[in-house]
């Protein structure tokens, strides 16, 4: 048994710091009835040891409270997330950080530049800046996907299934039924085919059975029928083709971004690759660890990688990216690129418009036919122009290739050409 100055002295700390957590009832040291002085066991002593590290990597009080009453239930798991949550939050200060050391280099570049300077462009890069960090910011789980996660796996695989099962009479739901224009295919007579809203298109699936469909949008809308919205309509085909592409040698070290219960994860780790897989539910990466014990779970997103630099052969990420506004998508592209090696490639699964015509025309046809599904998607969602995320990694000095597995559904590899 110590007092506070006692204490105080063995733990570096100061007496107020302790009397602070006190008031704050993160230790309960017993009173002496005799004089109602305070008195400090060993175990009040660990406790301020814990307090003192967890305040050290700069945990909130709040955070630190919630740790604690894990440790009292001896709630491994827990603490490990609130630890990872908080190591989350350091990487992120570390890429601003990083990211403004930057901004400022430009702008001494720029003011070492001959002539007369232009403080215009120092004004230029600062709103640069500021747009950024807001976008690191502003990201939030509108879609609450700690609540889904318990039904996620039965809920892909039921709609999965509906969609693939249902033919004939436009049943196969609208997400099928609308042109496919491959980048690669891309011609202005296909821009022409968007204006003139009228289709007729043959094409193959990633496993090469044929794919044929004839459209004409003004029948359609005349229909006046809405079609439901898949939106893992071709799930497990699109997840086998990335794994397919990524084709992991064993051993190689892969993440997958926004993983949810690890499906695209468990299929490149039965592949023989070290998979880590993050995301920012705690529950989708609960039930994540159920499935693949093996599996190295984090939390994390897009924006904030907690990783050191060039730590992976591969990432990979599927239906978790159109969650990311366009500045935000940049910053998570940047962001794979800063975790991969040299020769790391990105495997993306994702629903993208093929182009910015293509994406009008969506929305036209989802306004005439007052699918609110399609228009609810359009709103709360993000999803990316193919064309123009081949653009920025090809400008990186990736060579890409994509498949469409229907209508939105894509899946996208960029190798680097060094």
């Amino acid at each position: 048994m110590m007092n506070i100055k006692e204490a105080a002295s063995r733990l570096g700390i100061s007496a107020r710091a302790i009397r602070f957590y006190e008031e704050k009832g993160l230790i309960l040291p017993v009173k002496q009835s005799s004089n109602g002085y305070r008195t400090y066991t060993e175990n009040d002593i660990w406790r301020l040891q814990t307090i003192a590290a967890l305040r050290e990597i700069g945990m909130s009080l709040q955070d630190i409270t919630h740790a604690l009453g894990e440790i009292d239930q001896g709630n491994q798991q827990r603490l490990e997330e609130y630890l990872e949550l908080q190591q989350a939050v350091m990487y992120a200060q570390w890429i601003e950080l990083k990211r403004m050391m930057d901004t400022t280099q430009r702008m001494i570049d720029l003011n070492r530049q001959d002539g007369p300077l232009d403080v215009s462009h120092l004004h230029d890069l600062a709103d640069s800046a500021r747009r950024l960090r807001e976008a690191r910011q502003n990201w939030h789980d509108r879609w609450n996907y700690d609540t889904q996660a318990a039904i996620h796996d039965q809920r892909v695989q039921a709609v999965y299934s509906a969609s693939t099962t249902k033919t004939g009479g436009g049943e196969q739901g609208s997400i099928t039924e609308r042109p496919h224009i491959s980048r690669d295919k891309a011609t202005s007579d296909d821009v022409a085919q968007l204006q003139n809203k009228d289709y007729n298109i043959s094409e193959q699936h990633a496993d090469g059975s044929p794919y044929s469909e004839t459209l004409t949008e003004t029948k359609r809308i005349a229909a006046g029928t809405p079609l439901p919205f898949y939106l893992y309509h071709n799930y497990d085909e699109a997840l086998e083709q990335t794994t397919h592409w990524i084709s992991p040698a064993i051993g190689e070290k892969g993440l997958d971004i926004g993983t949810g219960t690890g499906n695209l994860a468990g299929k490149l780790l039965q592949h023989g690759a070290d998979m880590t897989a993050i995301d920012q539910s705690r529950e989708m990466l609960r039930r994540c660890r159920t499935k693949y014990p093996e599996m190295h779970v984090k939390l994390g997103n897009f924006l904030a990688l907690p990783f050191t630099d060039h730590s992976f052969d591969f990432v990979v990420s599927s239906f978790a990216f159109h969650h990311l506004s366009p500045d935000q998508q940049g910053l998570a592209l940047q962001e794979m690129q800063r975790v991969l090696t040299s020769r790391g490639r990105i495997g993306l699964t994702d629903l993208m418009f093929v182009d910015a015509a293509h994406r009008e025309f969506y929305i036209r046809q989802a306004e005439a036919t007052g699918h609110e599904e399609q228009l609810r998607a359009l709103r709360e969602r993000h999803f990316p122009l193919l064309g123009e995320l081949c653009g920025w990694l090809e400008q990186q000095g990736y060579v890409t290739k994509h498949v469409r597995h229907n209508e939105l559904l894509h899946t996208l590899l960029a190798v680097p050409l060094r």
